[in-house]
């Protein structure tokens, strides 16, 4: 696992200007004739390693990268594969968010800014308005609050309102649409998010709150279990009711304004899974769950 602390916060986009070998510092002040940016201080003679900038790859509006932060690069792996969204676990650490599945991994996990938010805001247009150039289309952060809820909203709401001119708000119930949408997942504060008169962020609710009339200023995103709802995993021909289900819940959810997501998908390479994305992409599932960036890219832009 990489130790994210002990590696200097440079932008992924900075980085490109030094090349892709490295470069050797007799003196820190001349990190400035660059302008780098550093969460530490580099002793002399450190060599900055200088991975190539994010190439962005063709934007897959159904493309869903589950716990993102797993892969080599948390995020620009995505982005290179033409992902739209992109999920990340967050835990709320001594005043900091950090990135991770698990609480026993907080300890060397990147901040959310760190993976996130910076590299977000340095890949958008100047306006704010897009990830990917000339796509019609928000690029989603589902944050997945895996601390208390509460208190780790409100600091992701902090972190969001600092990079305010990429993220879509809302005041007094308008939306103002920007390049990317934050979405809250897992411990989700409801009423609180409810009464703020002006938020970054957005509710993920569930199979439970469709026909709820729930406003989609609050609500854009339903997701679930795709275990609690269906029994089939790809084998075979997908049951005709099973189907016929699948598409009045993705119908119902999009009449309503709503988009739709399923996590517990069948995500092991083989012909079932290709079954299983096939009826999901038919159905107009907007957001289709996996951790093979590479397979699910394949399979929408052959398809």
């Amino acid at each position: 696992m990489v130790t994210w602390r002990s590696r200097p916060k440079v932008s992924c986009l900075s980085l490109g200007l030094l090349g892709t070998g490295s470069y050797f510092l007799d003196y820190p002040e001349d990190i400035r004739l660059y302008g780098l940016s550093f969460a530490t201080t580099l002793p002399t003679g450190t060599a900055l390693a200088a991975p190539a900038p994010v190439e962005l790859g063709t934007p897959l509006p159904q493309a869903h990268a589950h716990n993102d932060y797993e892969h080599e690069r948390p995020l620009l792996d995505a982005l290179e594969q033409g992902f739209t969204s992109i999920e990340a676990d967050v835990w709320l650490v001594d005043g900091e968010l950090r990135v991770a599945h698990d609480s026993w991994e907080v300890a060397d996990a990147p901040t959310l800014e760190e993976a996130y938010l910076d590299p977000l805001t340095e890949i958008a247009s100047p306006n704010g308005k897009e990830i990917y150039p000339g796509h019609d289309g928000d690029v989603q952060l589902l944050i997945d609050i895996k601390s208390e809820g509460p208190a780790t909203w409100r600091a992701v709401e902090a972190e969001l309102a600092e990079h305010s001119r990429i993220f879509t708000r809302v005041h007094r119930g308008k939306v103002k649409d920007r390049a990317v949408e934050a979405v809250i997942s897992g411990n989700r504060p409801r009423a609180e998010m409810e009464a703020a008169t002006t938020r970054y962020s957005f509710y993920d609710g569930r199979s439970t709150d469709l026909d709820s009339g729930t406003d989609a200023a609050l609500m854009p995103l339903v997701s679930d279990n795709w275990t609690k709802l269906f029994t089939w995993q790809g084998v075979g021909e997908m049951p005709a009711a099973e189907r016929e289900r699948l598409h009045d819940y993705v119908a119902g959810a999009h009449r309503d304004g709503y988009r739709v997501r399923f996590w517990a998908t069948n995500d092991i390479a083989g012909e079932a899974r290709t079954n299983l994305w096939r009826e999901l992409r038919d159905a107009g599932v907007d957001h289709i769950n996996t951790d093979d960036l590479e397979g699910l890219q394949e399979f929408l832009a052959q398809e």
